[in-house]
């Protein structure tokens, strides 16, 4: 039973996230006159609609997200009103607020999140593990603040095991802080190998965070900020790993896999509280993802039609000619048909995953 409710949850969420996203277009159509044919929360059938000017407000029956559909999106209709017709900055404006209202949304969980925190822990190395051998001037110290590992910043404390980590064994470049002085430690050995710590053996690095810092109401503000923003930096790190092979198609997760997950964690929680807690965290990295995707310039998504109003901007500019819209049509369409294809295919594999 607390399965289900975790699931709905969920959905709920993700039903949140996509409306959401499409009130950001909306805003910002509304902001610029663009004419908005209909506005609706939920998908599939029509369960209410009201027409207010000359938009129709709808509530429909799967509460999966929502739409915003625009006069002249994907062709021109003649409206001087019309999507196409607006001014290319405008229209950047447009599809980039679907993305903005996700980042939004993952920073007002991360901020909600963090208001019943005081304390938090910073990554100053406070001891060692005894197996640790690299202590010492040339090495690393207590009271060393790790400020950067092979070139991305510490940002808060949990980036130090999650950049660590990624050393593939031939050492890594550390920036740590040490008497108001940045020391350098290039190609410094970090393999992961068992530790003991406290009568109990782990596997990590023999370094011992246990440093607190007092947190204010703008320290809290400050730190949602920081983890958001350290989300995207993840999500970016997780799309490299793709590219690289460092991770497989194959370990891509649509959204039955994701609600999977969110709900087998909320239900795995010691108490509900903690569990919808822990729902929240993992739909906050979840929005700040769809923030990001939604921004690359894939066509069909939005970052794919910006990236077509740079490249027709481009293009008047220099021949004073833009790519007719039919064929960007075209390549939207296929594009969406593609995605459409993967997201089926990804969604046979969580199901196949769940029931095997």
């Amino acid at each position: 039973m607390a399965r289900f409710l975790y699931i709905l949850l969920a959905v709920v969420l993700f039903g949140i996230m996509i409306a959401i996203h499409e009130f950001g277009h909306f805003i910002t159509a509304k902001m610029f006159r663009v004419k908005v044919n209909e506005f609706s929360i939920g998908m599939g059938p029509l369960l209410f609609s009201r027409k207010k000017g000359e938009t129709v407000y709808s509530l429909r029956a799967l509460p999966i997200g929502g739409f915003c559909a625009m006069e002249g999106e994907d062709e021109d209709t003649g409206d001087p009103r019309a999507f196409s017709r607006q001014a290319g900055w405008k229209k950047v404006i447009v599809l980039c607020a679907g993305a903005f209202m996700n980042f939004l949304l993952g920073l007002l969980i991360v901020i909600l999140l963090y208001t019943g925190v005081s304390t938090v822990r910073v990554p100053v190395i406070t001891q060692f593990a005894p197996e640790f051998s690299l202590e010492g001037e040339d090495g690393l110290m207590v009271g060393d603040r790790i400020k950067r590992v092979d070139g991305h910043g510490i940002w808060c404390y949990g980036d130090v095991h999650t950049y660590l980590s990624r050393n593939d064994g031939n050492g890594i470049d550390l920036v740590v802080e040490r008497g108001g002085k940045d020391i350098v430690l290039e190609d410094f050995p970090m393999p992961i190998r068992e530790y003991t710590f406290e009568g109990s053996t782990y596997r990590g690095f023999g370094l011992i965070f246990q440093q607190n810092e007092t947190l204010s109401l703008l320290g809290r503000l400050k730190l949602g900020f920081v983890q958001t923003v350290d989300y995207v930096r993840t999500v970016w790190m997780s799309l490299a790993d793709l590219v690289t092979g460092r991770v497989s198609v194959g370990q891509l997760s649509g959204v039955i896999g994701v609600v999977d997950v969110v709900s087998e964690a909320g239900a795995q929680s010691a108490s509900a509280w903690e569990g919808i807690l822990t729902v929240l965290d993992i739909m906050a990295l979840i929005s700040v993802n769809l923030a990001v995707m939604n921004l690359l310039p894939i066509p069909a998504l939005d970052g794919g039609r910006i990236l077509f109003i740079l490249l027709n901007g481009v293009l008047w500019g220099l021949f004073r000619r833009r790519i007719p819209e039919k064929y960007e049509g075209y390549v939207h369409a296929g594009a969406l048909f593609l995605l459409i294809a993967l997201m089926v295919l990804v969604a046979l594999k969580d199901v196949w995953n769940i029931f095997a």
